[in-house]
């Protein structure tokens, strides 16, 4: 039976949820009991003694209330109680259909994420300063894209290598000239944060293409609400929830029309973020489409409809270049329309995000945003960056051959967390496997030292354990503003040790609270 002071009717209206989601073990966790209401502080998490930043415990811009809420409303729940709420957020991600695709797998490629019920929480200051670092950093990520499509400037001044911006695969010569309304070609970006031993920000990367996760930002709010209603009321949480009319908006403003008529493009069903292309037209209210519901006509796009044709004036493309139009990228695609390049670059619609703004967030370019942030604004980075090794230097390549158990390696072009080498947890035989893949494609490859990645208090099958986590901040650009809600993206690293967050390697998500302690 559950406690009087247990979320009953959350329980009662998600109780048909089936079994919870099995967690690795480690050695030090710490268990939580049944007990009694206290005025003092619990004592749950202050048996951590890692010498990791730990964001509930360590932050002093933290007035440690909220810390002391969430420390005392786990205190009053068994570990079964505890491990209930999170069965039933995933088998309400179950239910919604809110899973994703691991490439690769022979067997049981459609998973739910795994969701961590204990919500990571960063004080509005600090906020703040995330906020405003990001928002710059698009700024110049945005202006850089314009210069190297136009004047290129920046290559002329030697700031960034011109062969490695003209040469790189993701550079698109149909965009040479071509002008895009305020110079936005990233409407939506994702920075990837992470916080050190020390609780400093640093900008991990930079996602410009199609940056994916904020379906699962917006569920893990809606199962916090529903699953904790008490403790989420006990704290100023600001809210979330208006990032799809946000995003609308943004697209709407990025149009060359009033009113315009805006779709999601998607692969399809098959694709690993199909829910998400799905959740985020539905909550948009605009038709979510496939190649097959499109066409284009005297330069224009059109929707067919049960009433006939409807002319496009934004596609918001959840698909990668080179499958956007066979007519101009890879002629075997069948997941793109014919001819919405010629649309596009006769400004009869806007592609969201554009072609071409691959080449902003490669991770070899990603050592220059600092110089680009003073370059086009005259400005200094609000948040650093992370040490970086370009294996396509001479001197940075000796270091990193000499170094490789010391150092994470990462593909230029990776993503998932796919491709890469954490020297400190790899064996020798996987050391030398990867030097072998450096010195073969030397250009390929970056490497940076091995942070101590923050952690956050995280529920498993024993009690609760620190996990790492990082954070993605969704920013939203238009002509004329910036927006991004409050928090974003939390992932966790479900497993003890491990430092990799993405999903397809088994991390898992939480609820990101950003408190306004001055009003709470």
């Amino acid at each position: 039976m559950l406690k009087e002071n247990q979320d009953t009717n959350s329980i009662a209206s998600l109780e048909n949820f089936a079994n919870s989601n099995n967690i690795g073990t480690e050695h030090s966790v710490t268990t939580v009991t049944q007990v009694k209401p206290q005025n003092k502080v619990n004592a749950l998490f202050q048996q951590f003694k890692s010498h990791f930043f730990n964001e509930l415990v360590d932050d002093r811009n933290m007035s440690g209330e909220t810390c002391q809420k969430i420390e005392h409303w786990l205190s009053q729940h068994t570990l079964e109680e505890l491990k209930q709420l999170n069965q039933a957020a995933k088998e309400h991600f179950l239910y919604e259909g809110i899973t994703f695709t691991v490439y690769g797998e022979s067997e049981g490629i459609e998973r739910t994420i795994p969701y961590d019920l204990i919500p990571r929480v960063i004080e509005k200051k600090q906020w703040n300063k995330v906020s405003l670092g990001c928002a710059q950093r698009v700024r110049a990520l945005n202006l850089f894209l314009h210069d190297i499509y136009h004047q290129q400037d920046i290559l002329k001044a030697n700031i960034v290598p011109e062969l490695q911006v003209m040469a790189h695969e993701a550079y698109q010569p149909h965009m040479y000239a071509h002008d895009l309304k305020g110079k936005i070609y990233s409407q939506i970006s994702g920075i990837d944060i992470i916080r050190d031993r020390h609780g400093e920000f640093y900008v991990l990367e930079d996602n410009l293409r199609t940056p994916s996760g904020v379906s699962y930002m917006l569920e893990s709010r809606k199962i916090s609400q529903q699953l904790m209603p008490q403790l989420f009321q006990q704290n100023n949480v600001l809210a979330i929830e208006q990032y799809p009319q946000l995003l609308k908006e943004i697209l709407a403003e990025n149009a060359y029309v009033d009113n315009p008529f805006i779709v999601v493009l998607t692969p399809g069903r098959y694709n690993s973020a199909y829910y998400e292309h799905s959740f985020l037209a539905r909550e948009m209210d605009v038709p979510l489409v496939t190649s097959r519901d499109l066409f284009v006509e005297n330069d224009k796009v059109y929707v067919k409809t049960i009433r006939g044709r409807q002319q496009v004036d934004v596609v918001y493309r959840r698909v990668d270049d080179d499958y956007l139009d066979p007519l101009c990228f890879k002629p075997e695609s069948t997941l793109g329309v014919p001819g919405l390049m010629s649309a596009y670059l006769n400004h009869n619609v806007v592609i969201a995000n554009a072609p071409g703004t691959g080449v902003a967030d490669d991770k070899s370019i990603y050592p220059y945003v600092d110089k680009m942030i003073h370059f086009y604004l005259g400005e200094q980075a609000i948040l650093k960056n992370v040490p970086t090794y370009l294996c396509r230097e001479s001197e940075d390549l000796e270091y990193v051959l000499s170094n490789l158990e010391q150092l994470v390696v990462k593909e230029a072009q990776g993503s998932g967390g796919y491709g890469m080498l954490i020297g400190p947890h790899a064996s020798a035989s996987q050391i030398e496997s990867f030097r072998d893949k450096i010195i073969a494609a030397p250009h390929l490859y970056i490497a940076q030292p091995t942070l101590d990645l923050s952690v956050c208090p995280t529920l498993n099958d024993f009690g609760v354990a620190e996990r790492h986590i990082d954070l993605r901040p969704f920013v939203l650009s238009s002509p004329y503003r910036t927006e991004i809600v409050p928090g974003g993206l939390t992932r966790v690293a479900m497993q003890a040790g491990s430092l990799v967050v993405n999903s397809s390697q088994g991390g898992g998500v939480k609820d990101t609270w950003v408190i306004d302690n001055l009003h709470s």
